[in-house]
């Protein structure tokens, strides 16, 4: 007994401390930063990458000059400690203390504001991702309709489709686990970022409503289809970017796909279940007359994403301590530190669940877009 109520008074005592560390304020740096330190230091070991100005020398190499000093200063102490990788950087601060490290941000953080990169020597594409996979999808029109809204039976719609499940089966045609042979001569000669582009163009686009199947008994299929909404959503509804939407599919082509899983043709495993031809149709025919939307509520263009980075980015929100200014940053900077964040490769847990969504596509988008703004 004795003991249980030692132990509990050296918890509490611990809860006391731990509670008290809590509310301590943080420690202030015990001298303010030297930006005349910081220049000597940064010509001693700055200027190879980022100027006396602050201009990165090189695509990639990223501009300081007038990011906010506790930015510039929290990104170097990231450095040194390995929480961002970088073999130079890591080397080169390694051996500075954190009041030089302020100095140098203090340095870079008072130099003027660039200006944006040059559209001529740099120029931002005529099209937007989205325009850019509508001349893509031109291709593709004879078969899947000039939106992805297909008319021929046996030729599945790609109108509203999720896009990381149009990405996978365009892998699986490609690499040939997709056995149709049409398809793989028509996607051999688009890169994955022309693949993203085709993606995002389709799930944009709205599903038309389609007639009754010529078989097949729909209520019938709306029992069966019970078993498929866990992953397919309610009425073939997807939810999910990796699961595709059934609703308003063309019945031939999902007769024909469900035919393909029955008989190992297509291989996943939750796509084994047995079914008889009758109850195949029967599904078929419930999903093709189930009302649909686009798998994207709006285009995601990279002006409408610039909306979200704005609140934290923007002019006026960029100047608080530790944000980067991105208006007028080195555009394949920006692009490799947005990859970054989305592969969890760089700290930031916000900016990882922001940036997840993002294809390479919509990041060169965002890259190009702030790449040529006047700074703040």
């Amino acid at each position: 007994m004795k003991g249980s109520v030692m132990i509990r008074r050296t918890l509490g005592l611990l809860a006391c401390a731990t509670l008290a560390a809590c509310m301590q304020e943080p420690q202030e740096p015990t001298q303010p930063a030297d930006a005349q330190a910081g220049r000597l230091l940064a010509e001693r070991d700055c200027v190879g990458c980022h100027g006396l100005d602050g201009h990165g020398a090189a695509p990639g190499i990223p501009h300081l000059a007038a990011q906010p000093q506790q930015y510039l200063t929290d990104s170097l102490l990231a450095y040194r400690d390995g929480r961002r990788t970088h073999a130079a950087l890591k080397d080169l601060t390694s051996h500075m203390s954190e009041d030089a490290l302020r100095d140098v941000a203090a340095f870079y953080a008072g130099l003027p504001p660039l200006s944006p990169a040059d559209p001529s020597a740099e120029p931002r594409p005529a099209l937007t991702p989205l325009e850019q996979g509508q001349q893509l999808a031109q291709a593709c029109a004879d078969c899947h309709g000039a939106d992805g809204n297909s008319t021929q039976p046996g030729v599945p719609s790609l109108a509203g489709q999720q896009p990381l499940y149009f990405m996978a089966a365009s892998r699986a045609y490609l690499n040939g686990t997709r056995g149709t042979s049409d398809m793989k001569p028509a996607l051999v000669g688009l890169s994955h970022i022309d693949l993203e582009k085709l993606a995002l163009f389709y799930a944009s686009q709205a599903p038309a409503a389609r007639d009754a199947a010529p078989f097949g008994n729909p209520l019938a299929g709306a029992t069966l289809s019970a078993a498929c909404a866990g992953c397919h959503g309610a009425g073939g509804v997807s939810h999910d970017a990796a699961t595709p939407s059934l609703a308003g599919q063309d019945p031939q082509y999902m007769v024909n796909a469900l035919e393909a899983y029955r008989g190992h043709v297509r291989q996943h495993d939750v796509m084994l279940a047995e079914r008889t031809r009758e109850e195949i149709e029967n599904i078929a025919a419930f999903y093709a007359v189930q009302p649909s939307r686009a798998a994207e509520y709006q285009p995601l263009t990279p002006e409408a994403l610039a909306e979200k980075c704005d609140r934290c980015h923007g002019a006026g929100a960029a100047a608080s301590g530790g944000v980067p200014v991105i208006s007028g940053q080195d555009r394949t900077y920006l692009i490799m530190a947005l990859r970054a964040y989305r592969d969890d490769r760089r700290e930031s847990s916000l900016m990882h669940k922001m940036s997840m969504i993002y294809s390479d596509s919509m990041i060169e988008g965002l890259a190009h877009l702030y790449s040529n703004q006047p700074p703040p």
